[in-house]
């Protein structure tokens, strides 16, 4: 006779950390629940993992109908396993993040009732999460401040062409701490891999600031050590 085996009862779910920067602050993409539990409150992008997808396939198809965006290239940077994460069962998440430079046509529409809206909202002005969402932020915040001191993640966040300034801005509101101008400048010039172009700043009050561009094939081939301020 054929032993019966138990029955697993778990489920598993996806939750995505996606930071952005619009030029001067760093945000977190957010959708507002249309259904309970916590209905009404804010919650990172997340949902249970489909029987017949892999957790990569699932992560796509989550932030897709939940925020309207597509092809955003996203990483595994945690798992979340607490027993009582949820009030309805034991619920496995696996955590994705990724870093987007906003603008352009990354208009943010749920494909599904299930959200009510979707936005990106500063990091500085956080609205209560729903489940342990806070939690898993902060995970995802550590895990980029930890990355961005040996790798040239500050750029995915830039535009094409950006000023020194604002590449110090993103550094300093990842890292959460103030930078000392010069030092930063003469440091991060001193790597190698910003390309000083031939132009200026355009449509600006001020005196406009010289534009660069980050060689990514230089940075390959050269870099080595970490990025510390």
């Amino acid at each position: 006779m054929k032993e019966v085996l138990p029955v697993f009862n778990s489920a598993v779910s996806i939750d995505c950390v996606l930071f952005g920067f619009d030029g001067g602050e760093l945000k977190i993409l957010l959708i507002e629940r249309n259904e309970e539990p916590f209905k009404d409150w804010w919650a990172l992008p997340g949902n249970l993992v489909g029987e017949d997808e892999s957790v990569d396939q699932s992560a796509s198809r989550i932030l897709h109908e939940l925020t309207g965006l597509s092809d955003v290239y996203m990483e595994q940077y945690y798992t979340f396993g607490e027993v009582n994460r949820h009030p309805q069962g034991r619920v496995i998440t696996v955590a994705y993040y990724a870093m987007l430079r906003l603008g352009g046509d990354k208009a943010l529409k749920p494909l599904t009732n299930y959200a009510k809206k979707a936005q990106w909202i500063n990091v500085s002005e956080l609205p209560k999460l729903a489940f342990d969402h806070q939690h898993i932020f902060d995970k995802g915040l550590e895990k980029v401040k930890r990355r961005i001191k040996h790798l040239p993640i500050a750029f995915e966040l830039l535009p094409e062409k950006f000023t020194l300034t604002q590449v110090q801005n993103v550094y300093e509101l990842i890292l959460g701490k103030k930078l000392d101008k010069r030092n930063f400048r003469k440091k991060i010039l001193s790597f190698g891999v910003l390309k000083e172009l031939d132009e200026k700043q355009k449509g600006v009050s001020f005196r406009a600031a010289t534009l660069y561009k980050f060689d990514k094939r230089k940075y390959a081939k050269l870099f080595s050590k970490e990025i510390s301020f």
